[in-house]
């Protein structure tokens, strides 16, 4: 890891938003992302007793996948017309898969969903990182690829390779890694994952400005 180069991120994020993400034109970004409202509508709709009625379930996952705004406008419809296609046996399948992701066998549940998302070719980490990121978000984390790698490469990260096809080995280091950054920084860098991977986005569009400072 090149601590030097989040460091020096972190000295330019400060500089520019004193305060971190309390900052005001910060705070007014947050608030369209909405986590707080996204986080309170994971919590209720996947909570376990909801898990009893599969279309129900599949209704609100296509509704998180359509107004997160971690998701690109192009996948939402691809989800949703993948949810609408779905065989009856597949339906309870990857919703036993998000049940465990969220409340039992992280990486059994991970695979499981994975499997059926891969058989209609739309196996995308922005749909299998989501629910779990606003069930969690100190602990999970939402890998977005442009910004996967870029932080792989700008802070030269060990023992991870981005590939477009997700996995849960690589969803694991990613996460403990992401984890171990944020204790280096200020707490007001990292609030949450998604927080510190923004501003870690950020940090890498202002490449030009930070590259030769000390």
């Amino acid at each position: 890891m090149n601590e030097a180069r989040l460091k020096q991120a972190e000295r330019w994020f400060l500089t520019k938003y004193p305060g971190g993400f309390a900052h005001p034109e910060l705070a007014a970004v947050g608030k369209k992302h909405r986590l707080d409202k996204m986080q309170a509508f994971v919590e209720e709709s996947f909570a376990k007793k909801k898990f009893r009625d599969t279309d129900d379930l599949l209704t609100d996952w296509v509704k998180l996948v359509s107004r997160a705004s971690l998701v690109s406008i192009f996948e939402k419809p691809k989800f949703r017309d993948l949810v609408s296609n779905l065989a009856p046996k597949e339906k309870n399948r990857i919703t036993a898969g998000l049940k465990a992701q969220l409340h039992g066998d992280q990486e059994k549940g991970f695979e499981q969903v994975l499997q059926i998302l891969l058989r209609y070719k739309f196996a995308k980490w922005s749909i299998i990182s989501l629910a779990p990121v606003y069930a969690n978000p100190q602990d999970e984390v939402f890998v977005k690829p442009t910004t996967a790698k870029g932080i792989i490469s700008y802070l030269e990260l060990d023992n991870l390779v981005y590939r477009p096809q997700p996995s849960w080995e690589f969803y694991t280091e990613f996460r403990r890694q992401i984890a171990q950054l944020r204790t280096r920084v200020d707490p007001s860098v990292a609030p949450n994952s998604p927080a510190f991977t923004g501003f870690l986005m950020m940090a890498l569009r202002a490449g030009e400005e930070l590259s030769g400072r000390p």
